[in-house]
């Protein structure tokens, strides 16, 4: 029986090994045609970087996103503006934050190393959120980036160049709008043509991402945010045209509808099977926030598990996983968000095989614990606490020469045909634990 699902997302998603050397127009029916670049396809596991003064306060219940600061404490009732309030005195302002905001200890060099041992293949840094301040010197900023204030850094180019020498992608998200930008407020017509636009435009030729994750899109339609515009300059023009990768975000009815890859967050826009007709990609902080928040607890984060598992069924759905990580505003990643992504990369260094470069098989799950994914001849039975006896496997059916083993262990396992599938007998102590995860991995060979 053939991969239906693969082929299908093969054939959707990665036509073209060269994108962008044709020339788009900027209508969404044109654009859309556009392939996504296969390298995203394959990387499968990115890590989301949400920094900005907003990392200063660092503050939300523990239900909220913490980057959101600035306009929680604009709400009289939020406990947001009572803790502001308590904390720093009615009278001090958001954009007080800013010279606080140093990042004195950024190694941009350690951070693309954790990202690599954690066996990411691209990162995502927010150049800009909604509050509107930049990680880089942009010229259209009016002095609010860390250059003029702050850390005096190019927080962007620095961290491209290291993330780019550890041989990752480099992406960056960008807000489209800017909650309390007064031009963004009274003329928005003018503040796309000229502040956004040239902006989003200065990042591109200067860094030339791998990806851009865009944001912010939601209170006005594409067309004014000139959106179609924008990415046919990008696909036809600009400096990372055969490589960039863009996402949903364009306007407030572009999500799953146009633009590049999908997006999900925090699994509030999941689309079910989207992955069989479209790439995708989920997103989600470790904890509950994207930006740090000193409010959540050792209790408040996922555990290594739950996340590995997360990104397995993302990837047998036909996903990304863009796992975020919160710095504090000297420039650390906490403790906890370490261990978390070098547990991940533990796991990854043995299963890895399972989920690079892999597509859906025909059936994406067995069941709660079990998700298949495919490459080559090559099937893989991704299993979640595994037994330490049989094994029995219903989905796969013997086709040929049957064999089946585990990554990480040497040999072969002894599997016969069951009267619904495969029993596979598990080796004692099964599973290696990598990283503390208990998810072991079967390579079958011979099966449909």
């Amino acid at each position: 029986m053939k991969n239906t699902v693969g082929v299908l997302l093969s054939a959707t998603v990665l036509l073209a090994a060269s994108p962008g050397l044709g020339q788009y127009a900027a209508s969404w029916e044109s654009l859309d045609r556009r392939p996504i670049p296969a390298w995203f396809d394959e990387a499968k596991f990115g890590i989301f970087i949400h920094w900005g003064v907003y990392a200063v306060p660092s503050w939300a219940p523990k239900d909220q996103y913490a980057e959101w600061y600035w306009h929680w404490i604009e709400q009289p009732d939020h406990p947001c503006r009572r803790f502001h309030e308590t904390t720093y005195g009615p009278k001090f302002r958001y954009q007080d934050f800013a010279p606080m905001f140093k990042a004195e200890l950024f190694d941009p060099a350690a951070w693309a190393t954790l990202f690599k041992r954690a066996g990411a293949r691209y990162v995502a840094l927010t150049s800009k959120h909604h509050e509107g301040f930049c990680l880089w010197p942009s010229p259209d900023s009016w002095n609010w980036n860390s250059v003029d204030i702050g850390p005096h850094r190019d927080l962007c180019g620095e961290l491209a160049e290291a993330v780019r020498a550890a041989g990752l992608k480099m992406g960056f998200y960008y807000s489209l709008y800017e909650w309390y930008n007064p031009v963004y407020r009274s003329d928005v017509d003018r503040y796309v043509a000229e502040h956004m636009l040239p902006q989003l435009k200065d990042l591109v030729v200067r860094y030339r991402p791998a990806l851009i994750f865009a944001d912010g899109e939601w209170e006005h339609p594409s067309s004014t945010w000139r959106s179609e515009e924008f990415l046919a300059w990008l696909f036809n023009e600009s400096p990372c045209r055969e490589e960039v990768v863009v996402n949903d975000r364009w306007g407030k009815e572009t999500r799953t509808r146009h633009g590049g890859y999908y997006t999900t967050e925090y699994g509030k826009y999941a689309q079910g099977e989207v992955g069989a007709r479209h790439k995708w990609e989920e997103s989600r902080g470790i904890g509950s926030s994207y930006g740090y928040n000193r409010n959540e607890s050792r209790d408040d984060y996922a555990r290594a598990d739950d996340i590995v598992w997360l990104l397995v069924d993302t990837v047998s759905r036909g996903g990304n996983l863009l796992l975020n990580v919160g710095p504090t505003a000297d420039g650390r990643i906490p403790e906890i968000q370490q261990e978390r992504l070098l547990q991940i990369g533990e796991w990854l260094a043995v299963n890895g095989e399972a989920i690079y470069a892999t597509s859906p098989w025909r059936e994406a799950a067995e069941g709660d614990d079990i998700r298949y994914t495919t490459r080559g001849d090559a099937v893989y039975a991704i299993v979640r606490n595994p037994p330490e006896s049989a094994l029995e496997l219903r989905t796969p059916q013997p086709s040929g020469t049957l064999s089946v083993s585990m990554l990480g262990r040497q040999g072969l396992l002894s599997a016969t045909r069951a009267e619904d599938g495969l029993r596979i007998e598990m080796p004692a102590g099964c599973p290696p634990t990598p990283g503390g995860v208990r998810i072991a991995v079967l390579k079958l060979g011979g099966v449909q």
